[in-house]
């Protein structure tokens, strides 16, 4: 029977996050800043890191995708069964909403590392008995309903969470936003510290504040305007009540809105974007505050395809809890990389056959897209020029793999699903779309494809890490330069970059860069050339894989922001 005791003595860092991804089975995650939760569980796991998890239990999952017959995004929700994976444990809190008492029930769910050492992660569910029935299901779809729905999801995260973590008995000394949906976190230690109801002077809630932001770390994830949650005070006092002076909010938080970044940045000592480019953005944004930069990375054991694996496993047995030994990869010889890649790629291929039926080709080159979809993320740049594309297809054929969920809200990103499946259907050269994007699925494209597209709209992508995973597979990167890639692209040696440009006509302009190296550079090499592909392949899988993993991430976050 799993229990918290074992963990009290010695936790004392708790890490926040809306979402977390832990496995296919539990539905906590809703896209990338899920899976690098996951990621980093994994890796404090596997690094003995004094570290537990706080998350909401979201029992309905955050959407099932289903396409219809138009091709537009239909949403449906997600569930999953709590009580297989976790166990609730005994103490329970209530915290206040809009004048009510409302219970959250912590539920403890165990992440194992390989080497057997765990680290727990705490399911925040109000779905209890005691609540009044519109109370018991806040924790229920991740980011679902309305902005007050929202909300109270993120007092439940952050107060609820703080709460729970003081009567289950934990000692922690450094709390990580992991965005900033948990930033009334940092309000609810405010009032730990506070003396009174400040009814002293400004000096004393300096101090206060001061003693805050010595415990809380925030890490801030997108330069997008939609990522940053934004509250009415109306709304916000009527859900908070007595929580908060409304006077001493608007300091912390902003005049005009409850801003929940400026919360979190007003109320942290140690704040970081995750890429030194999405750092240099955040700088802009937020004038006066002190941004580092710490790069976002991947768990290397999650990711790698066992067949790869067992590659690495002959000659470097420790990669998966020391990746800085890939650094050896392009050691291995052609054969043994590309045989490895060629039963990855035999399970895409069956894979995709066998959601949609569609046959492709093992021997032509898989360009595979993966990702939210969402306007920044363009993921209808490659069809820009389609007669272009297809008279590039009938010299040098490839074949097009696309997958992705659209945020409910987000019709514009519905609209660019809708858009590919009608080239899809129409296209020359074979296009698919696989609906129903989730953790497998992820590992069986990023191992399978041969060539890894990205192209955000600079600056919006803030890290990414799909290319990552892909790179730890020797899957090539062709990505404009933004996030991570700025740092990791070698061009023709790890991968290419897309150019940019700016001005009215970027998009065409943009989409024509991407046709010239597809045309010119990346097909070719592949048709003709396959062993620099494959000493390429072995680059990435070296000069990438050995840098941009959790194992190095966290090494950092331990390092300078939690020893601080």
């Amino acid at each position: 029977m799993p229990t918290i005791q074992a963990y009290l003595p010695r936790t004392r860092i708790a890490y926040f996050s809306m979402e977390i991804g832990l496995r296919p089975e539990i539905h906590t995650y809703a896209g990338g800043l899920g899976i690098l939760a996951g990621d980093v569980a994994r890796s404090a796991a596997d690094l003995e890191l004094p570290m537990v998890f706080v998350t909401l239990a979201s029992r309905q999952g955050y959407l099932r995708q289903e396409i219809n017959e138009d091709g537009w995004q239909i949403d449906h929700p997600d569930p999953w069964d709590l009580s297989r994976w976790a166990t609730p444990l005994g103490a329970m809190t209530a915290i206040t909403i809009e004048g009510r008492s409302v219970w959250v029930r912590p539920w403890l769910y165990e992440l194992n590392s390989p080497r057997d050492n765990r680290v727990p992660v705490i399911l925040l569910d109000t779905d209890v008995e005691p609540n009044a029935p519109e109370d018991r299901s806040i924790t229920d779809r991740l980011y679902g309903g309305n902005e007050i729905d929202r909300l109270k999801q993120e007092v439940v995260l952050g107060v609820g969470g703080e709460s729970i973590l003081r009567a289950l008995g934990f000692a922690i000394e450094t709390y990580h936003m992991n965005e900033g949906h948990a930033a009334l976190l940092a309000v609810s230690l405010l009032r730990q510290h506070r003396r009174g109801r400040y009814e002293g002077t400004e000096e004393l809630m300096r101090y206060n504040a001061d003693a805050v932001r010595r415990q809380c770390v925030f890490t801030t994830h997108t330069p997008v305007e939609a990522g940053h949650d934004r509250f009415n005070y109306d709304d916000a006092m009527r859900v908070l009540g007595d929580f908060i002076e409304l006077d001493q909010l608007k300091l912390l938080a902003g005049s005009d809105k409850l801003n929940m970044t400026h919360l979190a940045l007003k109320l942290s000592g140690y704040i970081n974007g995750v890429a030194r480019r999405h750092a240099e953005t955040a700088r802009q944004l937020y004038p006066g505050y002190r941004i580092r930069s710490i790069t976002n990375g991947v768990h290397p054991g999650r990711w790698v395809h066992p067949a790869m694996a067992e590659l690495f496993d002959g000659i470097f047995p420790e990669w998966r809890y020391e990746p800085d030994e890939l650094t050896r990869a392009d050691q291995q010889s052609d054969a043994a990389v590309w045989t490895a890649h060629e039963q990855a790629k035999r399970e895409l291929v069956e894979e995709i056959r066998s959601r949609t039926g569609r046959a492709l080709d093992p021997s032509l080159p898989i360009i595979g897209f993966a990702r939210r979809m969402t306007g920044y993320k363009r993921p209808e740049l490659l069809f820009a020029d389609t007669e272009r594309l297809e008279a590039i297809h009938r010299r040098l054929p490839f074949q097009v793999v696309l997958a992705g969920k659209a945020h409910p809200r987000d019709d514009g990103g519905k609209a660019s699903i809708q858009q590919i499946l009608a080239h899809s259907r129409r296209a020359e050269s074979p296009v698919v779309f696989l609906p129903g994007y989730e953790m497998e699925l992820a590992a069986k494209l990023v191992a399978g494809s041969d060539v890894w597209l990205n192209t955000p709209l600079p600056p919006y992508e803030a890290s990414g890490t799909s290319g990552m995973k892909a790179a730890l597979n020797g899957v090539l990167n062709l990505s404009t330069l933004d996030g991570w890639w700025v740092e990791a692209c070698e061009e023709g040696i790890t991968g290419w970059a897309i150019d940019h440009y700016h001005g009215e006509s970027a998009h065409g302009a943009d989409s024509q860069a991407l046709y010239n190296k597809l045309e010119h550079i990346v097909l070719p090499l592949y048709h003709q050339d396959r062993s620099r592909w494959t000493w390429m392949m072995k680059q990435a899988i070296s000069r990438i894989g050995s840098r941009f993993n959790t194992q190095h991430m966290m090494r950092r976050y331990a390092s300078e922001a939690y020893l601080r």
